[in-house]
């Protein structure tokens, strides 16, 4: 299931230099205002769904690959992030918020 996480990451970076006229994921990933209002677009959406109770895992599956777009755009590793993440797994939520 997460390899499929991986495989996305990496077709999204093979499409870094794609032709943008065949490729939206190129389209994305070389107009940084483009890629944020479709970050900002799906999560809205997300949040509709999940209020109105519909569609829910399709417009999470929208917006995660959104994000997982623009972090590459931004030069942000997911691999970084993982990290990140794995730094705080032993951390409540709230001591992780006071030591920032």
């Amino acid at each position: 299931m997460f390899k499929t996480l991986e495989e996305l990451v990496q077709i999204i970076r093979s499409r870094k230099n794609a032709d943008a006229d065949k490729s939206y994921t190129s389209q994305l990933l070389n107009n940084k205002n483009l890629n944020q209002a479709k970050v900002e677009e799906e999560l809205k959406e997300l949040l509709e769904s999940i209020e109105e109770n519909n569609n829910q895992v399709h417009e999470a599956a929208d917006l995660i690959y959104h994000i997982l777009v623009l972090l590459e755009a931004n030069g942000i590793q997911i691999e970084e992030v993982m990290a990140e993440l794995k730094k705080r797994q032993n951390k409540s939520g709230l001591e992780e918020k006071a030591n920032r």
